[in-house]
This record gives structure tokens, C-alpha cells and sequence, in this order.
């Protein structure tokens, strides 16, 4: 009946060719939203075919009456937004998210709505939710991450205390109760989740990836928490945040395994896993892969690594000794952390570019790897403009070097407008930064002023 009800609702009296028109008609307003000049065709191909998978998932499930499957549930829910399912939030919460924040903020705050329609349903937020069912895949409690982020970003129309409450929910459940972080009492009580914890199975276990989830939902609970003014919480919060630093081992220069005696796994090389070949404490990589996913704490990165110049050269060497892997997670942040030390940030303009060319082609296997549910899309989207959400759960921009020479953004405060000058082709290199037009040296811009101030011109270089 409700299939017979949206068909009407959609197609009554409507031809194909009138259908055809008013899909393009929609299609051309979603990805209207960003206009952009310059570049080659083969790069606005890329990029529009970018944002074009972006507003893919997450995908409504509710009908046109507003019924839905309900979440872990065998009911019919009804709800007066749209309800969406595909919550593919391990790969989401990092970029795609952002994206909708900022170019899509209708569709977004439909989403956390949904998402806190299925904790009132289940009884836990979301981590891979599809079609009203969980399915568990990967680790950590991303939905937090997610909301955290929209609400610190402006997005306000929903109930965030009943979000908050299924966060400290997830945070502090003990392990045997607790479906999203099941392996959460050591973490707690010791700061770190030891090899073997559920089993004695070495290959399938990936205690350090949990952890470093963990640490991410942690940081912006704890920014969450700041914002609602929870002031103790936050302190606790980000405490936690920063335990993933009991794995670091100075012998190898990276995160590494420890077991239920707080030792650092014997037998142990960091590349492995770099193939997806099943490796000790990290899921779906290596270690190298996973040692710089601290974003929250670039400092204590750096401190533990010996200084500036020691992180920057580890992590020069994720990209020169063929580390760094395109087509997952983990690491996706990496060519921007470059800029959080204060003269290297032209590498990070360089590695963008570099992967770019290399990665994205307008042509079959144009992708790196599997999409993700537009993440990796929204990755080639945020870096063609020539901005990254750095940081999950703060609400700050990297500037890079953008592909075109003018990128205009329709947001509800107005449109953003970034600029490029070149002199040459080959001018990849940020020289001076605009912002409002005012000169600044700060390669990293807050929301706030992302929204507020409007105006960025890069005057750029050919060289560093």
C-alpha cells in the first residue's frame, strides 16, 4: 500500500520525459550548490561526479505518509521529517558529514534526528546501521562524533539532550552490556585494550583500532559536553581522549599492541597488515596506517615522536616509503596534519595534489578503492575546494591549494567564495592567504569564520 501511495504521490500523471526533466531539475540544484570555474574538464568531472556520490547515502527510508522500519525493531515507526538509513558511520563521521553540515544542513539535521529516533528505538546509537537493522561492522561509536560535530557546527534543530544522554550511555556501560564498545572496561580502568581480550585468536584481533575509536568519540563527547556546559565531563572526556598513547613504542616510531600485562607485543613489525592481510591490534591496516590517527592531539603526537621534526619526517615517510593507503580510513586525514606544524605546510598542498592526480580520474577504477559510501568521494569533493575538516568534532578547516581558480558555496549565511591566483600553471603552493580580506599566516579557518566571513583568496606559487 505504501509503495502504491509513494508511486502516486511521485509519478501520477507524469510522463518519462517529464519525469527525466524534473530528476535533472533536482540533480542540478543538489550539486548547483557549488559552483566552480577553472581547472580542466576532467577535474570538474571529477569533482561533480564527487558530490554526486556524496548525496547518495545516507538515503531516506521513510514513506511518503512518514512510515518506516523501525530501528532493531519488528514495528512500523511514523515520523514528521524524513527518516534516512545507510549509516555507514565508521567511514562517514570523518568527512561526509562535514560536507552536509556545511553545504546540506536540511538533509543533515534530518539525519541526526534519525539517528536519534533509532537510540529511542533500540536503545543505542547507530555504528553501521542499514535499513533499521545494525550490522556491527568495524569498531568505535561514531554516531557521537557525528552529532557532536553538527552541533558544535550550528545545527540545532533536534533533541540534543536525548543525544547526549545515548553518547554517556555507549561511554560508560560496561563491556557486557554494551553492544557498541564491548571491550570498554579495560580502556577505562587501564587506558588501553589489551591483545586477546575476547579471545586468544591473534590474527582477528584489533584492540588498538578500538581503542583509537574509542579516543576519537571520546574527544568530542568531551567537546560536546564543553559546549553544553558539562565542564567536569569535558575534563574526564578528554583525559580519555589522549589514552591511546600507552601504545606508542619509541623502538619503531609508531603505535603497537600490548597485552593483558601491559607489554608491548614481542614479535611485531609495523607494515604488516598494509595489504589487509590480517595483523595483531589493527583492523584492515598497519600500524603505520594507524599511528598518526590522533588528530585531536597533534601535540601529544609530536611530543611523544621527539619533536616537530621527528613528526613531520615519520610522517613524510608514510607517503614516501609507499605507506600511507588511499583507499581506506584510517589515514585519510594524514596529508593534512602536515599543517598543524607551523612552515611545513606545503607539504601538505603537495601530497593533496599528488594524490589527487594519482587516485581520482574520471574514468572506470577513477576511485581509490571502494567508495565508501561517498567518503572517499568527499575526501576528492572537500580537497578539489581547497578545505578539509581536519578534526572530527571541531569545527575547523585545513587550507590547501584548490584545483579550480573560483569555488562558490550556497550556504543558508550566504555564499563562500574562494579564490586562486596563478601565475603559472604548476603555481601549487599557498605564498598569502586572504580571509575577509584581511592577510592572515593561520592555515587553519574555524566554521564560524568559514560562514561569517565568506571570502578566501589564495595568492599562489610555484614554489614552496
Amino acid at each position: 500500500e505504501n509503495a502504491r501511495m509513494n508511486l502516486d504521490a511521485e509519478q501520477s500523471g507524469k510522463d518519462f520525459d517529464q519525469l527525466l526533466a524534473a530528476a535533472t531539475a533536482k540533480w542540478s540544484d543538489d550539486l548547483g550548490r557549488i559552483r566552480v570555474e577553472g581547472g580542466t574538464k576532467e577535474q570538474r568531472t571529477v569533482f561533480y561526479t564527487g558530490l554526486y556520490h556524496a548525496l547518495i547515502h545516507p538515503s531516506l527510508t521513510s514513506d511518503v505518509n512518514g512510515e518506516y522500519p523501525m530501528m532493531e525493531n519488528p514495528g512500523v515507526g511514523r515520523s514528521a521529517h524524513p527518516r534516512y538509513s545507510v549509516f555507514s558511520l565508521w567511514d562517514t563521521y570523518r568527512n561526509l558529514h562535514q560536507l552536509l553540515t556545511l553545504v546540506y544542513p536540511e538533509r543533515q539535521t534530518d539525519m541526526l534526528r534519525s539517528m536519534v529516533g533509532m537510540y529511542k528505538e533500540w536503545g543505542w546509537l547507530p555504528r553501521w546501521e542499514l535499513f533499521g537493522r545494525e550490522t556491527y561492522t568495524m569498531e568505535g561509536d561514531p554516531a557521537a562524533i557525528v552529532i557532536a560535530d553538527s552541533w558544535i557546527k550550528g545545527l540545532r534543530d533536534f533533541d540534543i539532550q536525548t543525544a547526549y544522554e545515548a553518547m554517556l550511555k555507549s561511554a560508560t556501560t560496561p563491556g557486557a552490556k554494551n553492544p557498541i564498545r564491548p571491550d570498554l572496561d579495560p580502556y577505562v580502568e587501564k587506558g588501553y585494550i589489551p591483545l586477546w581480550f575476547f579471545s586468544n585468536d591473534l590474527s582477528g584481533d584489533n584492540s588498538v583500532s578500538h581503542a583509537l575509536e574509542y579516543c576519537a568519540a571520546d574527544y568530542a563527547i568531551a567537546q560536546l559536553a564543553d559546549s553544553l556546559g558539562d565542564k567536569a565531563r569535558s575534563e574526564a572526556f578528554k583525559k580519555r581522549a589522549v589514552s591511546y598513547r600507552r601504545y606508542y613504542c619509541k623502538e619503531h616510531g609508531t603505535l603497537r599492541p600490548l597485552t593483558k600485562d601491559g607489554e608491548f607485543l614481542g614479535d611485531f613489525d609495523p607494515t604488516t597488515g598494509k595489504h589487509f592481510e590480517n595483523v595483531p591490534g589493527f583492523h584492515e591496516g598497519s600500524a603505520w596506517n594507524y599511528t598518526f590517527a590522533a588528530p585531536h592531539d597533534v601535540e601529544g603526537l609530536t611530543a611523544l615522536m621527539g619533536g616537530k621534526k621527528n613528526f613531520v619526517q615519520k610522517l613524510q615517510d608514510v607517503f614516501d616509503k609507499d605507506y600511507y593507503d588511499p583507499t581506506n580510513e584510517p589515514d585519510i586525514v594524514y596529508p593534512y596534519l602536515f599543517s598543524r606544524i607551523k612552515g611545513e605546510e606545503w607539504r601538505t598542498q603537495r601530497e593533496v595534489k599528488r594524490l589527487l592526480e594519482k587516485h581520482y580520474q574520471a574514468a572506470p577504477g577513477g576511485l581509490p578503492g571502494n567508495d565508501d559510501t561517498g567518503t572517499m568521494s568527499a575526501w576528492a569533493v572537500f580537497s578539489m575546494m581547497g578545505f578539509y575538516p581536519d578534526c572530527p568534532g571541531e569545527p575547523y578547516y585545513t587550507l590547501t591549494t584548490p584545483v579550480f581558480d573560483r569555488v562558490e558555496i550556497d550556504t543558508p549565511q550566504g555564499t563562500i567564495v574562494i579564490t586562486a591566483s596563478r601565475k603559472t600553471a604548476d603555481a601549487d603552493y599557498i605564498k598569502t592567504i586572504k580571509v575577509g580580506g584581511k592577510k592572515t599566516s593561520n592555515y587553519r579557518i574555524s566554521h564560524e569564520d568559514l560562514l561569517r566571513k565568506r571570502n578566501i583568496h589564495l595568492n599562489l606559487s610555484n614554489r614552496p
